[in-house]
């Protein structure tokens, strides 16, 4: 019995250990935020504020310049994200699954500050096809510009609906009905 139990505590503690110094580890951090990960909580409609203005200047997957004026009138999802950040990783399937069902139907802005090749690398490397934004670090922003991951959902008047600090499930039923309601408005 002493030995069974000697042999599960030296593998459980090897299984331990494989979360710190191999690749199982990473993909099982991945799959422990996934899980833990929920639908964000939405702002009471008397607390919601409204954006200032739709002043702000961004660069498109191609490295262009563009307006958030462009948005202005529709319902606007913004993520704040790093390909260097696990977190980040675990929320980027939830998103792409929401952007698949509603491009088109609203705007995303999946957000980063990082260069080109290694966004562009992380992208070819997880299949994500959403559009990716670059941020132009110092510029004026109508909202804050946060650590990510962070995310805002907007509505067509400007008003903030969600702010989520931290990872969601974008994925959800909830997110996808208050997305319908929104986009019915």
């Amino acid at each position: 019995m002493t030995r069974k139990k000697t042999i599960l505590n030296v593998l459980l503690i090897l299984f331990i250990l494989s979360f710190f110094v191999t690749p199982l580890g990473y993909y099982g951090k991945i799959f422990l935020n996934r899980l833990f990960s929920f639908s964000p909580p939405v702002i009471e409609k008397s607390v919601r504020k409204q954006l200032p203005d739709y002043d702000w200047r961004l660069k498109d997957e191609n490295w262009e310049f563009f307006s958030f004026q462009k948005s202005k009138g529709k319902v606007v999802f913004i993520n704040f994200w790093a390909s260097w950040r696990l977190p980040s990783e675990a929320e980027l399937q939830s998103i792409q699954s929401l952007y698949e069902s509603y491009k088109g139907k609203m705007d995303f802005y999946i957000i980063t500050d990082e260069d080109r090749p290694p966004v562009e690398a992380f992208m070819a490397e997880h299949n994500f096809t959403f559009p990716v934004t670059y941020l132009i670090i110092g510029d004026k922003a109508p909202i804050a510009i946060p650590k990510p991951p962070f995310s805002y959902l907007i509505d067509k008047e400007g008003f903030i609906v969600v702010k989520k600090e931290g990872i969601a499930d974008w994925n959800t039923r909830k997110v996808r009905e208050l997305l319908d309601d929104l986009l019915e408005q």
